[in-house]
């Protein structure tokens, strides 16, 4: 494996989702048979419950160049584009001194984000040993999720 250009860029969910699909993972019952490992399909699973499932490379684009006004860094944006906060409060932790550097601000971007990304996705439940377990409680451990979700990332850079 050679690495052709190392740190290009920053993958969003919605670009590890994308890229899951086009190695053939799904939610059908036949991905068993795909190239896929498990522990893609478990990324995917988690992924196709959050935000980027929703979200289009329009979506990201336009947030990207309307968000440019308030000078944020690159992670934070990558953090609004993958949690897609609809408050306040839900911005706060993302975005450094965001007291001192947005002042009134905040409330414009918390519009931005609602006007271009679509809501977030309908809560998903999964049948499982004919019992119904709502996703979120299939995925307790959200360190565990937040490591391989980051590994896969560092395993598509080096591809």
């Amino acid at each position: 494996m050679k690495i052709v250009q190392a740190n290009s860029g920053v993958l969003t969910n919605f670009d590890v989702l994308k890229f899951l699909e086009s190695r053939g993972a799904s939610e059908d019952s036949a991905r068993v048979f795909s190239d896929v490992t498990p522990s893609e399909n478990k990324v995917y699973d988690y992924l196709f419950g959050t935000p980027a499932r929703g979200q289009t490379t329009e979506n990201i684009n336009e947030f990207k160049e309307k968000c440019k006004k308030y000078d944020l860094a690159e992670a934070e944006v990558l953090n609004i584009i993958n949690t897609r906060p609809s408050s306040i409060v839900g911005i706060y932790p993302l975005i450094e001194n965001c007291d001192l550097r947005l002042g009134d601000t905040v409330e414009e971007l918390v519009e931005l984000v609602v006007e271009v990304f679509p809501p977030h996705p309908p809560a998903m439940t999964v049948e499982n040993d004919a019992k119904t377990t709502n996703v979120e409680k299939m995925f307790e451990s959200k360190f565990i999720m937040f490591y391989v979700i980051h590994s896969f990332r560092f395993y598509v850079y080096m591809r």
